[in-house]
């Protein structure tokens, strides 16, 4: 089994270095983003790929749905949209509906905040070269997606009582 012990929260506001965080159109406040950092981080490494950088971006579905048509050409609606910038290294932007990702989640009858772990994974898994176009494929992925959600764990920052 992958180690991922429990990741202490040294700061609210320190990520580490290559992961970004921003919102488009839309207010969001993402907890534990040095946690989530460097989830994302040890997947990649676990991955066995070389990391260098990932943007996330989180937006409304009007917002992502704009950018489906206009780069991909699909007319739909989507929870996320990968654009990987190398094929060497895992470096990109990861788009995310924020209205998706919590329709999803009612729809599902889980917390937002599950779901949209899920869909940062599975941003960050498409980086690393997974692909859902296939039911075999699908099915990979959804197993990626599961064993590393089971690794996420957040703890208070130390200082906390």
């Amino acid at each position: 089994m992958v180690d991922f012990p429990i990741i202490e929260e040294e700061g609210a506001e320190m990520t580490p270095p290559g992961i970004n965080f921003f919102a488009e159109d839309i207010d969001i406040k993402l907890e534990h983003k040095a946690s989530i950092s460097t989830w994302i981080k040890k997947m990649v490494a676990h991955e066995n790929k070389i990391f260098h950088g990932i943007s996330y971006i989180f937006c409304s579905d009007e917002y992502l749905h704009k950018i489906n048509v206009t780069h991909l050409d699909h007319d739909d609606y989507t929870d996320v949209i990968t654009f990987p910038y190398s094929e060497k290294q895992i470096e990109g932007d990861i788009f995310i509906s924020i209205e998706r990702i919590k329709e999803n989640a009612t729809n599902l009858n889980i917390a937002w905040e599950t779901e949209l772990h899920r869909v940062l994974i599975h941003g960050a898994l498409h980086l690393c070269g997974y692909t859902d176009k296939t039911p075999e494929d699908k099915e990979i992925m959804t197993a990626k997606e599961n064993f590393y959600l089971a690794r996420l764990t957040f703890r208070k920052n130390k200082n906390t009582p």
